[in-house]
């Protein structure tokens, strides 16, 4: 649900622009974001196009989170309840929350069969034009050859935040101290969630620091609780996979299949023979149609600590580079946990029982094309919004969209630390506070300073703090 609770707020200042450039509005990102500002402005009669660099639309929603992480659905309005009732109707329900890939995918391309949008696939931008403090011209860039869109008004709605950099306004891409905003949950946190029992050995012998770390472990020391640095919080995917014989295909042995990476989650198995289940190991979310949606747990599982911080400001090719070692990773651990004779029996039996499904993502080889991106830019704007605003000790009174949920945030960093003399690996990064109630979203927290530009909207890459954003659509 989180990454709907921002998509609304787009049309509310549509009706005041001019009809003096090809486009009123650029939208740039195809997110469930993205395809909910188009839907609602072209509604209003005005004229949007929507970029979106890849192919498909509906970002996480339609790419594999269908386990709508929900806080209060009292909190859920306009065009995204309309959402959960469309798909309610595709199950023949009232409303549904939980729902396969391609149902969420479909439903967008429908949102966007408007005759007010038009739709652009495959373009990354290359540059921004501005002429004072307004965005003019974005210049993008594909296989095909380039294009140059002019607007009146334009928004980021993208995971990274790029047409807000491109644009020249301030952000931020890490973790800030919890004194810059007087927080108590931001910063560095080592805490007891998703995290190794106490005497993981992180050593490839155990007990010899001079024989190197286990893969995945940092060399980095633990700093002081509260501590800014430029790390971000850790990036996996949301699996869909089916236990339907009539549409599974098997999950083989993948391309660059590195079974070292593993180690790890050895150790940690052989810590806890009392956890034979894979909901041990995962959060194995069921879902229609025989399918799940699967997240991280624990210790050791799909998020791939560590390997994500350089994706904010990467261009496109490292990009791609980044998101291929996550795909590797994570096809390699479900193929690991089957195969590895290593791994405690009970564990490859269930593993062995599930695949990719023939019915999803079927121009991508059967795997999700979204990567789940939780963090990236984050546009310090009119309003910063922060753990304060999480838990109702200050109210805006310019709210646009509700926030319902708690403060979330995954682990930033895998690195050994000292207890009792003993060398041991932790996980560094997790919090999970409950807020206050739902809270409004202040208008100001989509928009740039003003000194900087005035007509650009950034509702994903929004102004918060890292632990805010984390409540509010991570």
């Amino acid at each position: 649900m989180k990454k709907f609770l921002m998509v609304l707020v787009a049309f509310l200042i549509m009706t005041g622009c001019g009809r003096n450039s090809r486009y009123e509005i650029c939208i740039y990102g195809g997110t469930s974001a993205g395809v909910i500002a188009a839907y609602s402005a072209a509604q209003l009669g005005i004229n949007v196009v929507i970029v979106e660099p890849g192919n498909h639309f509906g970002g996480m929603t339609a790419g594999g989170l269908g386990f709508t992480d929900i806080g209060n659905k009292q909190a859920v309005k306009g065009v995204a309840h309309q959402f959960y009732r469309k798909v309610g109707a595709h199950y023949g329900t009232l409303e549904q929350w939980i729902f396969e890939p391609h149902v969420a995918e479909d439903i967008f391309m429908d949102y966007l069969d408007h005759q007010n949008i038009t739709i652009l696939t495959g373009y990354r931008l290359e540059s921004v034009m501005k002429s004072g403090k307004k965005i003019s011209e974005v210049k993008l860039v594909s296989e095909s050859g380039r294009k140059a869109i002019k607007a009146d008004w334009f928004i980021d709605c993208t995971y990274e935040g790029d047409l807000m950099a491109g644009s020249g306004v301030s952000y931020h891409i890490g973790r800030e101290s919890n004194s810059t905003y007087g927080e108590t949950y931001n910063g560095v946190q080592l805490m007891k969630g998703h995290q190794f029992p106490d005497g993981i050995d992180p050593y490839k012998v155990p007990g010899n620091p001079e024989s190197g770390l286990l893969w995945g472990i940092s060399p980095a020391s633990l700093a002081a609780d509260g501590t800014a640095d430029t790390l971000v919080q850790a990036y996996n995917y949301r699996i869909c996979l089916t236990d339907s014989l009539e549409n599974m295909i098997p999950i083989t042995r993948p391309d660059n299949y590195d079974p070292s990476r593993y180690e790890l989650l050895l150790r940690l198995m052989d810590a806890q023979p009392d956890r034979r289940e894979l909901n041990h190991y995962f959060i194995w979310s069921r879902m229609p149609g025989r399918k799940t949606d699967i997240n991280n747990r624990n210790g050791f599982s799909t998020d791939m600590i560590g390997m994500n911080h350089d994706y904010p400001e990467a261009d496109y090719k490292r990009r791609k580079e980044i998101i291929q070692a996550h795909t590797d990773y994570t096809k390699g651990l479900l193929y690991f946990i089957g195969h590895d004779g290593r791994v405690p029996q009970e564990l490859r039996e269930q593993m062995l029982r599930w695949g990719y499904p023939k019915d999803e993502y079927v121009d991508n080889g059967h795997w999700t094309p979204q990567l789940y991106v939780r963090e990236s830019r984050r546009m310090i704007g009119e309003y910063v919004a922060t753990q304060a605003d999480c838990q109702g000790k200050v109210t805006v009174e310019d709210g646009i969209a509700m926030a319902a949920y708690q403060m979330d945030s995954h682990n930033c960093q895998r690195i050994v630390v000292e207890k009792d003399g003993r060398m041991m690996v932790k996980n560094e990064g997790n919090v999970e506070i409950g807020g206050g109630l739902p809270y409004p979203i202040s208008y100001r927290s989509i928009t740039p300073a003003r000194l900087e530009c005035t007509n650009l909207l950034v509702p994903v890459c929004m102004s918060a703090s890292h632990i805010a954003l984390s409540l509010i659509h991570i």
